[in-house]
């Protein structure tokens, strides 16, 4: 396939100086003020996106996500390496970039649209569009000072998403706006990647990654340090993170700071039926024993659609984890993610784990239609860092006596009036 995006070993140094004076005197004066380090943001990236793929930028503040985002754009230059667009280019790269404060919100459409390559002609066209997605109606002939952030994320958006262009970049922009509008933007972007549009993300919110992008590139001091599956990358990221701060913090030694992964495989099912997976966790608890049964109590690999389920899990606790959580992660053989709860969405009362213990979640109606499915169990910390997030811990297979197709069985009934 085609790349829409080629980086090829680019390079940016920044000047950082101790103390830079600002005006002709000080500048005469006081020379020393111009002293000034130089700091390497990006150090020999390179990465391909293909027409139509969706990737995500993740890793700490200062690794250089938004710099290289920024490169992207043209914002900046590269020092060395270089970089190839194939196609029109939209970017939201910070909240109102491009708007007049002093000017309408319709105005500041015509001037954002226009920068991003659309004639007076073609934004007449769209306007109207532009004007419902945002849903500021009211508000769109007043100044954009007046606006929120809320509101000007929304514009922004809004014009963003309508330019037609092959390649759509966003930093950060959908940490901003209410719950309803977050969901109809990311509804947006998968609508807009189905047609083919390259999207390049950094955020913070790696779910949100996860529910658009194909793949995710941790970059770390300036190199990429992982690329690959989201949810794989995201794993090893939050478990650097997380032992990060405990050797910050120095809350555990450092033997239990790795995770004691690999554990061998029980004799049967009813037995310590962990095998061999991957794990990410800093090891203050960990999942020792798995067991999926149905309503009648006896353990079972494979169920009907719409059979009741309850999925059991014994954990030992090494070290307090304090304001814990279990979560749960169902996901087709082929990767696709077909549900994922945890204690914390449900407003489970908070808790610390202090002991050895058992959890259970009860599905009353196991909605899934036929297939191999993937059961991913964690424990996580406040601040949802991973104790023990162990991915493919489970296998489970799904038969339906029914026809439907897709994923899972939507409860309906149908009605005639012939």
């Amino acid at each position: 396939m085609a790349a829409a995006i080629e980086v090829n070993n680019i390079t940016k140094k920044f000047r950082v100086y101790l103390d830079k004076g600002s005006t002709m005197k000080e500048k005469v004066l006081f020379q020393n003020r111009r002293k000034y380090e130089e700091r390497t943001v990006l150090n020999g990236i390179s990465f391909n996106v293909d027409k139509g793929e969706a990737i995500g930028l993740i890793g700490q503040n200062g690794c250089g996500k938004s710099t290289t985002l920024k490169l992207l754009t043209r914002i900046m230059y590269p020092d060395s390496g270089n970089i190839e667009m194939h196609g029109r280019v939209s970017s939201l790269i910070e909240l109102g970039a491009g708007f007049h404060p002093d000017m309408s919100g319709r105005q500041n459409i015509y001037i954002n649209a226009s920068i991003f390559g659309l004639t007076h002609k073609e934004i007449d066209k769209r306007i109207n569009s532009i004007i419902a997605f945002s849903e500021l109606e009211d508000y769109i002939d007043n100044p954009v000072r007046t606006y929120s952030s809320g509101m000007y994320m929304r514009l922004a958006f809004s014009v963003a998403i309508n330019v037609n262009a092959d390649i759509l970049l966003i930093d950060e922009i959908l940490a901003v706006g209410d719950a309803a509008f977050q969901a109809k933007c990311f509804n947006k972007l998968r609508e807009i990647k189905a047609t083919g549009t390259t999207i390049v993300i950094v955020s913070h919110s790696l779910g949100q990654i996860e529910q658009i992008c194909d793949r995710s590139l941790w970059i770390h001091q300036g190199k990429i340090k992982a690329e690959g599956m989201p949810r794989e990358i995201h794993m090893q990221y939050l478990n650097y993170m997380g032992e990060k701060i405990q050797q910050d913090s120095c809350s555990v030694s450092s033997d239990e700071k790795n995770m004691v992964a690999n554990q061998a495989a029980g004799e049967n099912q009813g037995k310590d039926n962990i095998e061999k997976k991957s794990r990410w966790g800093n090891g203050a608890a960990q999942i020792t024993k798995i067991q999926v049964l149905n309503s009648k109590g006896e353990e079972k690999r494979v169920f009907a659609t719409g059979e009741d389920a309850i999925i059991k899990v014994w954990y030992t606790v090494k070290n307090v984890v304090p304001d814990a959580d279990f979560g749960i992660g169902i996901f087709r053989n082929d990767g696709i993610q077909c549900y994922g709860t945890n204690t914390r969405i449900e407003h489970f009362p908070k808790f610390d784990l202090s002991k050895d213990g058992v959890f259970e979640l009860q599905i009353d109606s196991l909605t899934l239609l036929a297939g191999k499915y993937w059961i991913d169990l964690a424990i996580e910390s406040s601040n949802g860092l991973p104790v023990d997030y162990f991915t493919r811990a489970f296998e489970l297979e799904v038969f339906s006596p029914i026809g439907d197709v897709g994923v899972c069985r939507i409860r309906h009934k149908w009605q005639l009036q012939l």
